[in-house]
């Protein structure tokens, strides 16, 4: 059977574009899931504190992205997706030379047609290409051991301009994230390719009800309600020529489930490499400016600040600030 698991980073910023990462591991057929973080043990921790003796931290990417240390910030964040994404893609030599053209060729993404992503940032950021080569055929060796394999690491980017028309067209910034999700999902359920598959998701603003919106996305497959509750929402959905597809909505989807922890820090990833790539541009037209992050307090000076160039430079405003 499959096991996957879909998360989002950058719903909340004013910049930057929303994006999703979704990761599927091939699992032992199994009446619930196991704790891949325990079977993984040996190679994986579940917090960066944890990560000693050259484990690899997974945890939801808001525990994982460091501030204050000697390390980059995204080490942490970047050794985990390169390594599964490596393993879930090509071969170990997809580490040598890589940029970050190479990794958005590799899990889907295609980099929004706008001037201020219009550059390639080399990577690793903050982890020895060597190293890590030797930390994948480690992690390799550990998921051969429990027979799993990580079969797909992949993500999405909205830009703000085309996160501005969708919003427009549906009518709210929370449709758009679930049609983002959807998205994914039908990617895994095709990957099972008739297999069992278990896909879990992170509530979706704190609802318990999400027939209808599972029948909008797949009319044609037949819908069976497991749970709704404070925990979790449960569905099965079953269409001719597919596997069964459950799905689950819960409140700490990321803490619980290693394969939303992953989509969680791929998500992020690729959102803070789209931010270097944006930093970048601006910078390089105004030196002394400082970098952003995207959020709405520290956005509204940024875009105060660039507000001169954007005018001179005659850059359309909506292709850069989210309407909401």
């Amino acid at each position: 059977m499959l096991y996957a698991g879909i998360d989002e980073a950058g719903y909340g910023p004013m910049l930057g574009p929303l994006c999703a990462g979704v990761s599927v591991f091939e699992i032992p057929d199994a009446q619930d899931p196991p704790c891949l973080w325990d079977l993984l043990s040996p190679a994986i921790a579940r917090s960066r504190r944890e990560a000693r003796g050259g484990r690899i931290a997974v945890d939801d990417s808001k525990n994982l992205k460091g501030a204050g240390s000697k390390q980059h910030p995204l080490t942490h964040l970047e050794r985990g997706v390169l390594l599964f994404a490596s393993l879930a893609g090509r071969t170990g030599d997809w580490l040598n030379q890589l940029d970050d053209n190479a990794l958005f060729e590799s899990i889907g993404i295609t980099a929004p047609e706008t001037a201020w992503y219009d550059s390639s940032t080399a990577l690793p950021l903050g982890n020895d290409a060597g190293l890590l080569r030797i930390d994948r055929a480690r992690l390799e060796r550990t998921l051969k051991a429990v027979d799993i394999r990580c079969c797909l690491v992949a993500a999405s980017a909205v830009s703000a301009g085309e996160f501005n028309r969708r919003v427009r067209t549906s009518g709210s910034k929370a449709i758009v994230n679930f049609e983002l999700m959807i998205s994914l999902a039908e990617t895994c359920w095709k990957r099972a390719a008739g297999r069992p598959l278990r896909l879990m998701v992170d509530r979706h603003g704190g609802r318990t009800r999400y027939l209808d919106d599972l029948h909008a996305a797949w009319p044609a497959a037949r819908r069976q309600v497991l749970e709704e509750s404070e925990h979790a929402s449960r569905y099965v959905l079953t269409q001719p020529g597919r596997g069964p597809l459950e799905i689950s909505f819960s409140s700490g989807a990321d803490s619980a489930h290693f394969p939303v922890a992953l989509a969680s820090m791929a998500a992020k990833y690729v959102r803070e490499l789209m931010m270097i790539r944006l930093n970048r541009f601006f910078a390089s037209h105004m030196p002394d400016l400082k970098p952003t992050a995207g959020y709405v307090e520290d956005g509204r000076r940024f875009i105060n600040e660039v507000q001169p160039f954007l005018e001179t430079a005659q850059l359309d405003h909506s292709s850069l600030i989210r309407s909401c």
